[in-house]
């Protein structure tokens, strides 16, 4: 079912769609997180169409957690259970298993971890994490990998590398078992594998090499964002793109600002998602086009301007920047959707935006200019 079509290039930057069986992903595009099957902020999926939202992204590790994937495969798995019936991707839960587990053990066979939520005792491995979303009957399912930090040796990334390799082989074919069940939620479910290497030139660029020739509907780029320097990462991308399928989609996890995105855009990535917009969103920090700003600051208590003059959302659309600020002051629950909201779409209007440059040849110049724009505050 998946088909990855190239629409337009400038240099690297790709102007594409790829067809899934819950409809066609234009990229660039931005991943709208939604860990627990909801987006942090009290905004339904159901108003994620109304902001441009391509791609809900989900959780294994939180959903597997609570309510448990067998609930959802009960309900009909994810698209049913939120009501969202457009692409879903599911993290594996590996970063979340190494991020957020106190206690664990690591082996060939997978992870022995502690649930952050009661302290149970989990185990999770390649099989477990495609059994898990394949329950939870996303659109595209992440391959179970270690992310090891940036700060760690060569030697040990190696080790971890490999292992990874040999965990996304026994993915692919629990994968393949999987969508030939009768009883599978979504039987034409994708896998992406993940590139890791840390900061090291030379594991990355095997790394890429090796997960290439299982010819996987997708391939995405991790361990980044996680310690290392901006300029790091793009010397990463810079490095490791080049060594992944030109014909097929790079996934960039976890990044990231609206800066992060132009640069990675510009180096052929075309999937990327972040928690920041939400997260921000929540502390009353929100993007324009001029820069950040902080909604809570005393000179927006009687500026009656919306929060972005060129943004369509329903905050802008509607509000002030004072009618916000009080909303948020005095803790009411619609200042903080409003913010959600407003982040969200500015990130999707951001891609909408970066999509018409590569196709007009002129994300060069765009780039250029949107990012001498944002680097200040409105």
């Amino acid at each position: 079912m998946a088909e990855y079509t190239i629409r337009a290039l400038e240099g690297k930057a790709k102007r594409a769609s790829f067809r899934t069986v819950h409809g066609t992903i234009e990229t660039p595009v931005f991943m709208n997180v939604a860990t627990a099957a909801a987006i942090k902020g009290g905004v339904g999926a159901y108003e994620l169409k109304g902001i441009g939202t391509q791609v809900a992204l989900c959780n294994t590790y939180h959903l597997h957690v609570r309510p448990g994937d067998e609930v959802v495969r009960k309900m009909g798995g994810l698209h049913a259970f939120m009501d969202w019936d457009r692409p879903i991707l599911t993290d594996s839960g590996g970063f979340q298993v190494f991020s957020l587990a106190k206690l664990r053990h690591i082996k060939e066979e997978g992870v022995t971890f502690h649930s952050h939520v009661d302290g149970r005792r989990i185990f999770m491995g390649p099989e477990e994490s495609m059994r898990i979303q394949s329950n939870l009957g996303s659109t595209i399912a992440m391959a179970f990998d270690e992310c090891p930090n940036s700060t760690l040796d060569e030697a040990y990334v190696r080790n971890s590398v490999s292992r990874t390799e040999r965990w996304l082989e026994r993915c692919v074919k629990e994968m393949d078992r999987l969508n030939s069940l009768e009883e599978t939620v979504n039987r034409e479910q994708l896998l992406f594998g993940i590139n890791q290497g840390a900061v090291y030139d030379e594991i990355r660029i095997e790394n890429a090499q090796k997960i290439s020739e299982l010819d996987l509907p997708g391939y995405a780029i991790g361990g980044l964002a996680v310690g290392e320097t901006h300029e790091e990462m793009y010397h990463i991308l810079d490095v490791t793109v080049p060594h992944l399928p030109q014909n097929k989609p790079v996934y960039l996890m976890g990044v990231g600002t609206p800066a992060n995105i132009l640069e990675a855009v510009d180096r052929g990535v075309d999937f990327f998602d972040c928690v920041y917009p939400s997260r921000n969103g929540r502390h009353g920090h929100l993007y324009t086009d001029h820069g950040k700003i902080n909604i809570l600051n005393a000179k927006y208590e009687t500026d009656p301007r919306p929060v972005d003059e060129t943004c369509d959302c329903p905050a802008c659309r509607h509000y002030s920047r004072a009618y916000i600020r009080h909303l948020m002051k005095a803790g009411e629950v619609l200042g903080l959707r409003l913010c959600v909201l407003h982040n969200l779409r500015y990130y999707n209007r951001l891609m909408e935006e970066i999509r018409d440059a590569i196709e007009k040849g002129t994300f060069a110049q765009y780039k250029k200019e949107k990012l001498a724009k944002i680097a200040g505050e409105a």
